[in-house]
């Protein structure tokens, strides 16, 4: 008796894109997503028999707010930086010269608010520019005229000095900062005693002229402001110099102190007449801070 023997039916191998359940043949297949090549609408395709259909890859927000260039945001960055209004006041390692000097001056005028009227006002008087001090002791009153502020920490002249400074010695360095300071106070006095001395001498003056008193840091900041004037961009170089220029002659025309006010124009054009030094002084200050600058990775 033939027995036959039944054979199991070969099966197929299966396809690489059978799902990897086959008996499991209700679950459908996910589409594989290609990556968003750009920020934008995608095309869809039409889901097949069994399929559930598939939304089109939204582009995430972050990518939208990421897809800016960063070198905009780090300059956005740094101009906000810049606007740092601390910058605007002198600081002890920033600005040496301006602080130090503030503080001084400071100092010395809160302190003769409480001494006696008559001891300030020697002193005043033995530290005065005159003519007859500038022939005798001019190394010792040259400095010690620029230790009194007229009016008090709260005057405009304490106040321009404070910001001027403060700019003028944050571009250029502490030594071209007080050489332009001290060059506007030494020539300003030279230039308006020295024309009193001649007149005293050739009898157009009284003897009393020689002893005039002259004291302060105005000579100082007017050169300072003419100075600052020559760093700075032309729309806003020439509107200073006459806003500045306009008060001195103003002043001037007043005539309730000529020589001083004489002094102060003098003192102006002589920071103008700084503009290459101030200006030199600017680029070595540059290279300065740009070798000592840490580099861009290290931030």
């Amino acid at each position: 008796m033939n027995i036959a023997h039944r054979t199991a039916p070969a099966t197929a191998e299966p396809a690489e894109d059978a799902p990897p359940f086959p008996l499991l043949d209700g679950i459908p297949r996910q589409r594989a997503t290609a990556p968003v090549a750009a920020i934008g609408p995608t095309d869809t395709a039409t889901p097949g028999p069994g399929e559930a259909p598939t939304a089109s890859p939204v582009p995430c927000a972050a990518d939208a707010l990421t897809a800016s260039p960063v070198p905009c945001a780090a300059d956005a960055l740094a101009r906000l930086r810049a606007l740092r209004p601390w910058r605007l006041l002198p600081s002890p390692t920033g600005t040496p010269f301006t602080f130090f000097y503030a503080a001084v001056l400071a100092v010395i005028s809160v302190v003769s608010e409480h001494l006696d009227p008559a001891l300030v006002a020697s002193l005043r008087q033995g530290s005065s520019t005159d003519v007859a001090h500038l022939l005798s002791d001019p190394v010792l009153v040259l400095p010690a005229s620029a230790l009194w502020i007229v009016g008090g920490v709260t005057s405009s002249y304490a106040i321009v000095f404070l910001l001027v400074l403060t700019a003028l010695e944050r571009r250029t360095g502490a030594r071209c900062a007080a050489g332009v300071f001290l060059l506007g106070h030494v020539l300003a006095t030279l230039a308006t005693e020295i024309p009193v001395g001649v007149a005293v001498w050739v009898g157009h003056l009284p003897d009393s002229s020689l002893h005039r008193l002259d004291y302060g840091i105005s000579f100082g900041v007017a050169a300072s402001v003419g100075a600052l004037a020559g760093l700075l961009t032309p729309w806003l170089r020439w509107p200073v110099l006459a806003a500045f220029g306009a008060m001195l002659v103003d002043d001037l025309l007043a005539f309730t102190d000529p020589m001083t006010n004489w002094g102060h124009l003098t003192a102006l054009a002589i920071g103008v007449a700084t503009w290459p030094l101030v200006r030199r002084g600017r680029r070595m200050r540059s290279r300065v801070v740009s070798a000592s600058a840490p580099p861009s990775d290290a931030l």
